[in-house]
């Protein structure tokens, strides 16, 4: 890829194309289970619940935003605060350019960096890509939950990942 990559923290300004890319994820692939495209005002809500200790990070090319990858809550409960579940999305014509390894990569160094113990990746059974991006970070296969999701008429598994953090 000739053109540079810059990784940063997600700006509210961000979330158009945030909401967009992921509304794209929705639409066309199983990587989420949501099913219905999202407005943002509809994606502020889960934004403003990230904050310092579970970041929102984005992939920028030419000023454009092209990807993002969080760090979200795993559970409400406390005894939970030291394990954090990462996500990615990545435009799709910018996927398979090793985008989303920069920002898998990125999302795992902020988890250092907030001291998070263990960090889970949930992938659905049939997203190769995914499946083998986390394998190569360290991801070990803990589960699978059989036949949880259904999207586009589909009932899916979804694999459980987990990255112990020294």
């Amino acid at each position: 890829m000739n053109n540079s990559i810059t990784i940063r923290r997600a700006e509210l300004t961000d979330l158009d194309a945030i909401t967009e890319i992921y509304s794209e994820a929705i639409l066309t692939t199983t990587a989420t289970f949501d099913t219905e495209p999202k407005s943002t005002d509809e994606r502020r809500e889960w934004f403003q619940s990230h904050d310092e200790r579970h970041p929102i990070i984005v992939a920028v090319m030419d000023g454009k935003v092209i990807g993002w990858a969080s760090l979200s809550r795993w559970s409400e409960r406390r005894g939970y605060d030291d394990t954090g579940e990462t996500s990615f999305y990545i435009k799709s014509e910018y996927r398979g350019q090793g985008i989303g390894r920069k920002l898998k990569q990125a999302i795992i160094d902020e988890a250092r960096r907030l001291r998070y113990h263990t960090i889970i990746a949930r992938v659905v059974g049939e997203s190769d890509v995914s499946l083998h991006i986390n394998e190569s970070f360290g991801f070990v296969h803990v589960g699978t939950m059989k036949e949880v999701g259904r999207k586009f008429g589909r009932l899916l598994d979804v694999h459980i990942f987990q990255k112990i953090l020294e």
